[in-house]
Order: C-alpha cells, then sequence, then structure tokens
C-alpha cells in the first residue's frame, strides 16, 4: 500500500485560513470606515479636548451651544473624541480664548469673532456690522458666497479654523436708565456695546466699553456703565437686567444677525483622522442652526414675560437716531477700508453679496411680512 504525504496538504490549509483570516480581519477595519485609526495596540484610536468660551458656564442660548456640540460629536464619534468646556474665567479668561486655542492651550474656542478686532480688524465681519446682513443672510453668506473662505484666511496666521458656531438673529439695541428721545441724548452715554457698533457710539459723542457678559450687571448696577446691549429677550431675563435699568430698546441696528463662532486650533484638528474632522465640521453646523432656532422659539415669550410680568418698557429708537448712526457708520466702513488693505477686501465681498441678497429679500421677506401685516391692522 502507498503511504500518503499529507503534509502539502496540510500546508495549503493553513495557508488558505491565514489569507480568509486575514480577509475577515481587513473587512473588518474597512467596515468602520477609511477614516478609522487605531493605536499600536490595534485599538481605536481615541482624543481628549478642551474647549474655551466667552459665555458664563452654561448661559442659555450662547454657553449651551459648545455644550450641545460637545454632546454631539461624543455621540456621533462613539466616544473617539470627547470633547470638555469650559466657562469663561475657569481655564481662561473671556477674552483670552483666541490666544488660548492659537497658542494650542486648547483646541477649540466659543465666542464672537469681533472680539478680536485689535488683532484682526476684519474679524468682526463675521459676527456682525452695523446695518449689515441678517442671521439667513450670514449663513448664505458665509457658507455659499465665499464669505467662510475669507474668514479662514483671516485666522490661517493664527493656526486657527474658524466655523459659524451660533447666530442670534436681530438683537435689541439694549437696555438703558436714560431714554433716547434725539441725537443729543447720545452724548455723554457710557455703555457696553463691541465691534464696529462701539465706534459708532464713541464717534455720536458717547463712550463705548467692552466688558465680558458675565461682569454686565454690576457694571449696569453700580453705574459703570449707562447703558448695555447684551443679546436679546432670552439672555437679557436670565441676566435679570429688568432689574436694574429702566427702558428697553430696539432694534439692534448694531447686531442686525449676529453670528457666532467656533475656533479650532489648525495643528489639532490636522491630527484628527478625516471622519473625526467632518464631525467636528457637522457637529458646528449643527450647532450654528440649532443656536438660531432656540432664539427664534425663546425670545418672545421672554419678552412678553419682561413687558408684562415685570413692567419693563419697550421703547423703539427715534428715526433720527437710526438714520444718525447709520451715516456713521458709513464713514467709519470707508475710513477703516481706506487704511487697512485685510478689511477692504472682505468688506468689498460683504457688499458686493449685500447688493445681491438685499434686492431679492425686499420682494420676498420684506413684502411678506407687510403683507402679513394687513391682517393684524383690520
Amino acid at each position: 500500500m502507498k503511504k500518503i504525504n499529507w503534509y502539502p496538504p496540510i500546508i495549503l490549509g493553513l495557508l488558505a485560513l491565514l489569507v480568509i483570516t486575514f480577509g475577515a480581519l481587513v473587512a473588518s477595519r474597512a467596515s468602520l470606515g477609511p477614516a478609522q485609526h487605531f493605536s499600536e495596540d490595534g485599538s481605536r484610536e481615541t482624543f481628549q479636548w478642551k474647549l474655551v468660551t466667552t459665555w458664563p458656564k452654561n448661559f442659555p442660548g450662547l454657553g449651551s451651544a459648545p455644550e450641545r456640540f460637545a454632546k454631539k460629536v461624543e455621540a456621533m464619534s462613539a466616544g473617539r473624541l470627547k470633547i470638555k468646556v469650559y466657562g469663561a474665567g475657569e481655564l481662561v479668561p473671556a477674552m483670552g480664548v483666541f490666544g488660548a486655542v492659537s497658542d494650542g492651550a486648547a483646541q477649540m474656542g466659543h465666542g464672537a469673532a469681533y472680539y478680536w478686532k485689535g488683532k484682526i480688524p476684519a474679524a468682526q465681519f463675521f459676527t456682525a456690522v452695523p446695518f449689515g446682513l441678517n442671521a439667513q443672510e450670514m449663513n448664505g453668506w458665509l457658507h455659499h458666497g465665499g464669505g467662510l473662505e475669507l474668514w479662514e484666511e483671516l485666522y490661517a496666521p493664527f493656526d486657527l479654523i474658524p466655523m459659524a458656531g451660533g447666530s442670534t438673529g436681530v438683537q435689541m439695541a439694549g437696555w438703558f436708565n436714560k431714554q433716547i428721545n434725539s441725537v443729543e441724548d447720545l452724548k455723554g452715554l457710557k455703555m457696553r456695546i463691541p465691534g464696529i457698533g462701539g465706534e459708532v457710539l464713541n464717534r455720536a459723542g458717547g463712550t463705548a466699553v467692552t466688558i465680558p457678559g458675565g461682569e454686565l450687571y454690576t457694571a449696569l448696577q453700580t453705574g459703570v456703565i449707562d447703558a448695555t446691549e447684551w443679546v436679546g429677550p432670552f439672555n437679557d431675563l436670565a441676566f435679570g437686567f429688568h432689574q436694574i435699568a429702566d427702558y428697553y430698546y430696539y432694534p439692534g441696528w448694531h447686531e442686525p444677525g449676529s453670528i457666532l463662532e467656533f475656533i479650532v486650533n489648525k495643528t489639532a484638528f490636522e491630527k484628527l483622522p478625516p471622519d473625526l474632522q467632518e464631525i467636528v465640521r457637522t457637529a458646528a453646523r449643527d450647532a450654528n442652526q440649532d443656536m438660531l432656532d432656540e432664539y427664534t422659539a425663546r425670545n418672545n415669550r421672554a419678552l412678553k414675560e419682561l413687558v408684562e410680568k415685570h413692567g419693563v418698557q419697550l421703547k423703539r429708537l427715534p428715526a433720527e437716531v437710526i438714520a444718525h448712526l447709520q451715516e456713521i457708520n458709513d464713514q467709519i466702513m470707508k475710513e477703516t477700508a481706506a487704511r487697512d488693505p485685510q478689511f477692504a477686501r472682505v468688506y468689498k465681498a460683504f457688499k458686493e453679496f449685500e447688493r445681491e441678497v438685499i434686492p431679492y429679500h425686499q420682494i420676498s421677506e420684506e413684502a411678506y411680512y407687510q403683507a402679513r401685516a394687513l391682517k393684524d391692522s383690520e
């Protein structure tokens, strides 16, 4: 009887089993997506980030947006990217957010671009400029009109990537302890008002100061300032400004559609695998719209409570005051553009988009509001 040599079939079988096992392992990792990264021991790589903000911890609207963002990122990434949120002063001062993220002390920040006008004057366009675009128009400019690309260029030298991080919609003109009946009433007025709106007030004869949100109540209560703008009824009710100010003025000429920002340290961002980068961008875009939705839903009932329950005197700024402020604003914008090429470039792009979008909104949004108002006048 001939002896059978079993070794070649056994070897071939083992090789086949090895190939099948390796193929299964590759398929398993591929099923997790091409962007999955693994550490040396084969486990999925995880990241721990810090996010610093210019707002009090968990402050309604402004402060809750980064908290929701962090939770969404963790859920979408299945825990691979965890972000701890710090309120103003917990890790860095409110106005230290830009520097902390730029230096890499924190991987992310949440605030408002016009706070950094001392470093980048043109950054103010990416929060709000007086008599400029509303929230709907700002989002259109940023995401489909070239605005975001300009914003990214401005922040690139600071190792930062900006993303829209929320919108308050049209704000209120603010809280005052004196009536504003004419242009003369602006003279000598000491008011917390940031950005170009502050420059307008200065030229109108007032004095603009920049104070973090957490310090505003005390400043107004003690007479350090005569007036303050903050956001709108939803936030202003939470701060209790109605307890220390007599008059609540509108409209928010200085901030018609304020966009908040997420800033990301570029070096840290580029260390993330592509899928986590996309999760950060997607969660930021979601937070941007979600904040506007929340303010739209809550401002109305908060204003009703301020007026009906707390007896707030709601007043509209006189037309002559608005016209005067608008004239000053036009002068400041042109003068700043003349001496700052970077500002001029963004201003040009901003105005070009404005010229495109406003005519359509006059026959759509504005015309509809007027049509809807006819029912109330009957």
